[in-house]
């Protein structure tokens, strides 16, 4: 039974992590005091050390289980129990400085210390990893599985059946629908698991087959079972999710917030919004962007000769773009047309054979080599190195009108590449699919997920065949 199985992975989970923590001592140690890497002067004996060690391991343990680190995840990105690591470790070892600064404990090398901690959350996270992936191919071949009873046989359970069945690495069987019409949704369930009963039956149903979790997929007109379905599952000790009727105008990660006592939901919850997210996020542009001009400045002034030489006009262009809450700004590029041309430029797309574009104009399009100076931009504010795309305010206003919410992207930055670009979305592509993939970005935005956008980008090439 899968609650019994958590409990037991949870405290091989626990044990794991602390016997990774009594190997990393003793690398970290060699590291320190027996590699010769850094300076090995002590003047405390390892036992101290290893002493001081196992306190830093009971601390973690502990600090997990309160801040739920032990807990299922087979529903969560990798990304998230990453941060968690980090998280605990760090907490863990901000207590144990203290501990150490309350016991005179002055004499333990901070490098020892630091080398610890980078060992352990590497280390944690590779093994983390590991298993995550072996217990994700065990549930695609039919092992740990859990078992789901959805309530309600309508478009909406149907749904979250064909969503569940589209990914098997979850483990998640759906046993069956009980639904109150059975006439009306028999008719089009044919090819879904069978109607076990009327909802009245669930507690009957609970007694006689093994379920884990009950998912409520009920329309709002059905809100008063809600309260006695609740009760009877509680009652039976299993876990209740609820649907709601409105799920599709909701974010991917909704955001539940209080006032006045009520809980109330927060329609477009974006991690952006924190400050310290901000902050980091704007620090790395600044970082990467100085860093990507001095390594491409070579690039830059052979660019800029190239167009110079090649056609009359300015090398750099600059087109008027919506960017952060829809404020205008001037994106810069290196010209790729000729100057009589740019008049047009803010309303037409570009073609493949576009007569317009400069010899050295096609090349740097399809190498991607006229967005370089876009990194000025992200020096300036006016853009981040991952976002979505800025566009012109020409098919900004014809796009608000055709595409569902085509303007929450603006809540962020755009960016010089994006989560649809890395996806192939670039050029004559489906501007739904981006905007999809956009919000997908806004709503679960992670200092990882920009690394990863930014290493696919750079992993799939600079080349687009749709960048015309």
């Amino acid at each position: 039974m899968i609650r019994k199985s958590q409990s037991i992975l949870t405290q091989i989970y626990a044990l794991c992590d602390f016997c990774v923590i009594q190997i990393v001592f003793f690398m970290a140690w060699w590291i320190k005091f027996n590699s010769g890497i850094m300076p090995a002067a002590s003047p405390l004996p390892k036992e101290q050390y290893y002493l001081w060690t196992l306190v830093y391991s009971i601390i973690v343990i502990s600090l997990g289980f309160l801040l739920s680190f032990y807990s299922p995840k087979r529903k969560k990105r990798f990304s998230f129990e990453i941060l968690k690591i980090i998280q605990v470790h760090l907490i863990s070892l901000l207590i144990l400085l203290s501990l150490l600064f309350i016991n005179k404990e002055l004499d333990i090398s901070r490098q020892f210390l630091a080398v610890l901690l980078s060992m352990t959350i590497i280390t944690t996270s590779i093994y983390r990893y590991i298993v995550k992936m072996t217990l994700r191919n065990l549930r695609t071949k039919g092992y740990n599985k859990q078992f789901v009873l959805i309530l309600g046989a309508g478009s909406l359970g149907r749904k979250f059946y064909d969503k569940v069945q589209q990914q098997p690495d979850l483990g998640v069987e759906i046993i069956g629908f009980l639904d109150d019409f059975h006439t009306k949704h028999d008719s089009v369930n044919r090819e879904y698991k069978p109607i076990l009963g009327m909802i009245d039956n669930l507690e009957n149903i609970l007694e006689s087959v093994i379920v884990d979790e009950v998912i409520i997929a009920l329309p709002l007109a059905a809100h008063d079972k809600y309260g006695k379905i609740i009760n009877v599952c509680e009652k039976a000790g299993i876990r209740t999710m609820i649907i709601p009727d409105f799920y599709d105008i909701l974010p991917a990660r909704p955001y539940f917030d209080h006032f006045a006592g009520i809980p109330l939901i927060n329609v477009r919850d974006i991690p952006l919004d924190d400050m310290g997210n901000r902050l980091a996020k704007r620090a790395f542009d600044i970082v990467f962007s100085l860093f990507a001009l001095i390594v491409t400045s070579p690039v830059l002034a052979v660019v800029a000769v190239a167009i110079k030489l090649t056609s009359p006009g300015p090398v750099i262009f600059k087109q008027e773009r919506v960017g952060l809450n829809r404020r205008m700004f001037s994106m810069y590029k290196f010209r790729s047309m000729r100057q009589a041309s740019l008049k047009t430029a803010d309303t037409g797309w570009t073609t493949e054979n576009d007569v317009r574009k400069t010899k050295i104009g096609a090349f740097i399009r399809k190498t991607s080599l006229d967005e370089l100076p876009q990194f000025f931009n992200v020096l300036f504010g006016h853009m981040s190195v991952v976002g979505p795309r800025p566009e012109r305010p020409f098919f900004v206003d014809q796009f608000k009108e055709e595409i569902p919410k085509y303007m929450v992207k603006h809540h962020i930055r755009p960016g010089i590449t994006g989560w649809a670009q890395s996806n192939g979305l670039r050029g004559d592509t489906s501007i739904e699919e981006r905007i999809s993939l956009d919000i997908f970005y806004i709503e679960n935005w992670t200092f990882l997920f920009d690394i990863k956008i930014i290493w696919l980008t750079i992993y799939k090439g600079f080349v687009n065949k749709n960048a015309y």
